[in-house]
């Protein structure tokens, strides 16, 4: 029941994403940082926490999820640091996933061959 559940709320996040690509003139790069955008603000008003607790990675892999675990992040480190966890706790809790997706793409650049246009 916990993948059927991942599923479908993932799925729907997925075709949110390309109805807006299909119905607007969003770009793709603007849909993507809205998705993160709305993933923080959904979590700092508290409506996204539930949404985790149901659907688990159906809510945490997309980019929404990047959201949330940015959001995360810099509230859990202003309550241990201070102000200085406003700037800290995002890049903290967000280094891993940051890390792979900068190795990813240099790994993609070195063995792919760019075409000219």
């Amino acid at each position: 029941m916990d993948y059927l559940k991942a599923f479908i709320v993932g799925g729907v996040l997925c075709v949110i994403g390309q109805v807006l690509i299909d119905r607007t003139r969003l770009t793709p790069a603007r849909i993507l940082v809205g998705y993160v955008v709305a993933g923080a603000i959904l979590t700092l008003i508290g409506v996204y926490d539930p949404l985790v607790q149901f659907a688990g990675a159906g809510a945490t892999v997309p980019l929404t999820g990047f959201g949330y675990c940015l959001a995360n992040g810099v509230k859990e480190a202003v309550e241990k640091q201070g102000f200085l966890g406003i700037f800290t706790g995002g890049l903290t809790a967000t280094a891993g996933g940051i890390a792979v997706a900068i190795l990813c793409g240099f790994l993609a650049g070195l063995f792919s061959k760019p075409k000219a246009k």
